[in-house]
C-alpha cells in the first residue's frame, strides 16, 4: 500500500489511538489505588490541621496515619441528626453498597439516592445538594472527648470552600478551621488558608445561651471589649462576599440542618 494513500494514513491512526487508549487505561487502573491512598492521606492531614495536632516536619505517610489513629471515626445521619453504631453503620453500609472507609461526601452529595436537593430557605450556605451521610472526627482521653472535628463546606465568592472546623469537647468552643480546596481570589478571599486568620477562630464560641449560632465573621475587626466579641472573627480584608460565605457555611453546618442537633445532644 503507497504511503500516500488515505488507507495506510486511517489505518496507522487506527492502531495509533488504539496503543494510547491501552496505555492511557492501563495508567489509571495502576495508579487507582495510589491515588486512592493520597486522597485518604489529605483528609487524615487536613483533620490533624484542624485539630491542631498536624506539624510542618511531618511528612511521612507513616507519620500522619500514626497520628489520624488517635481519632475515632463516627458516622452521622445527617436526616435524623444522629451519631449511628456500629450495627447500623453495617446496615447502611450494605444497604447502600458504601464503603465508610472510603467514602466521599461530595460525590454522595451528586447521588439523588444519597442525598437530598435543599430549598432556598434551608440552603444558606448555597450547597443545593446535602448528603445523607456525614463522616466525623472524635479524639479522645481519659477525660472524655477533647476534640470534635467536623466536615463542612459552603460557597463564596468564587467556589464551594471545603474545609473542617474542629471544636471542643463542649461541642462549642472553636479550636481550630482549615480549608484545603477553594477557588476565592489569592489575596483577598484566598485568605482564608492564612494561618494568621485561621488563629482569630481558636477559643471563639459557637452557640449563644439559647443555643442558636451566634458566630459571625465581622466586616472589619472584632471589637476585643464587645460584648459580642467571643462568638465574633475578623473579616476578610476586601473579601466580603467570601467572609459571608464562610459564616453561612458555618451557620448552615452548625445549625439545625446540620450538626447543631447532635452536639447539643452529645454523648459521644
Amino acid at each position: 500500500m503507497a504511503n500516500e494513500s488515505v488507507q495506510k494514513t486511517l489505518g496507522v491512526a487506527l492502531v495509533l489511538c488504539v496503543v494510547c487508549a491501552v496505555v492511557v487505561s492501563s495508567a489509571a487502573v495502576m495508579l487507582r489505588p495510589t491515588q486512592e491512598a493520597n486522597k485518604l492521606l489529605d483528609l487524615s492531614k487536613n483533620v490533624l490541621i484542624a485539630a491542631g495536632l498536624f506539624q510542618d516536619n511531618v511528612t511521612q505517610m507513616s507519620e500522619i496515619n500514626t497520628l489520624f489513629e488517635q481519632f475515632e471515626q463516627r458516622v452521622v445521619d445527617l436526616r435524623t441528626k444522629r451519631l449511628l453504631t456500629a450495627d447500623e453503620v453495617a446496615v447502611v453500609a450494605a444497604d447502600n453498597q458504601l464503603n465508610f472507609g472510603q467514602y466521599d461526601q461530595r460525590k454522595a452529595a451528586k447521588d439523588p439516592s444519597l442525598s437530598m436537593a435543599l430549598t432556598d430557605a434551608q440552603d444558606i450556605a448555597s450547597i443545593n445538594r446535602r448528603e445523607h451521610y456525614a463522616l466525623i472526627y472524635l479524639l479522645r482521653s481519659e477525660a472524655g472527648i477533647d476534640r470534635i472535628i467536623l466536615p463542612v463546606h459552603g460557597y463564596g465568592l468564587w467556589s464551594t470552600l471545603y474545609g473542617f472546623i474542629a471544636l471542643e469537647g463542649d461541642g462549642n468552643t472553636v479550636s481550630g478551621i482549615t480549608f484545603y480546596e477553594h477557588s476565592e481570589t489569592a489575596g483577598l478571599g484566598g485568605e482564608v488558608d492564612n494561618p494568621s486568620w485561621k488563629a482569630k477562630w481558636q477559643g471563639k464560641r459557637i452557640y449563644d445561651d439559647q443555643g442558636q449560632v451566634a458566630m459571625r465573621v465581622m466586616k472589619g475587626s472584632v471589637d476585643p471589649n464587645g460584648a459580642s466579641a467571643d462568638y465574633q472573627v475578623d473579616g476578610l480584608s476586601g473579601a466580603t462576599l467570601t467572609s459571608r460565605g464562610v459564616e453561612n457555611m458555618i451557620g448552615y453546618w452548625l445549625g439545625d440542618e446540620g450538626y447543631g442537633p447532635i452536639l447539643k445532644n452529645f454523648n459521644g
